[in-house]
């Protein structure tokens, strides 16, 4: 079977962040096409479990949906990360105060398949160790403990949006109820 051949990327805008290009690539029936690709760092995320089962989501606005959004602590990773999860773990730090004693992964997932390069590592983390809160001077965040039952009920009603935050809700959903991990 004959495969797609990339014949040329071109660097069409470069930011802070992103750099973005169009490829030109051959299909299997020789036809051309452009394509956009957007290269993104990496990046992980962790949803903390506290010890009565209330999961801590931070609010924060965003700017892709000029408002504000309920998710887990996230972030890409920084040179100075040698894992995911010691990214998701600095991330915990950053946005929340605490740290997990017990972590768990769930999956890595490619956040925009037909557009960006950009993989979020997921994780679960528990026994939660408080500390002091080394917050990012860039992020402006609000920190809610949430009754885990009531943060799936928020995915149905519209109010969780954010793609890495339903995965490790339902995974945790489905790690507790095959008694895997907690």
């Amino acid at each position: 079977m004959k495969k797609t051949k990339r014949l040329d990327r071109i660097l069409k805008y470069e930011a802070h962040r992103v750099k973005v290009y169009e490829d030109v690539l051959e299909l299997p029936d020789g036809t051309i096409r452009h394509y956009d690709y957007v290269k993104n760092r990496d990046g992980a995320a962790i949803l903390l479990v506290d010890e009565e089962e209330r999961v801590l989501l931070v609010r924060q606005y965003r700017n892709v949906e000029d408002d504000f959004v309920l998710e887990i602590p996230a972030g890409v990773t920084d040179p100075g990360d040698l894992t995911p999860e010691a990214t998701a773990v600095r991330e915990a730090k950053e946005e929340t105060g605490f740290y997990p004693k017990k972590i768990y992964p769930v999956t890595r997932v490619l956040n925009t398949a037909g557009l960006f390069d950009e993989h979020t590592s997921i994780f679960l983390g528990s026994d939660l160790v408080e500390e002091k809160l080394e917050a990012d001077p860039d992020e402006s965040i609000e920190l809610l403990r949430i009754p885990f039952s009531e943060a799936v009920e928020m995915i149905y009603k519209g109010e969780i949006i954010d793609g890495k935050t339903i995965i490790a809700l339902l995974a945790y959903q489905d790690v507790k109820n095959r008694k895997l991990f907690f």
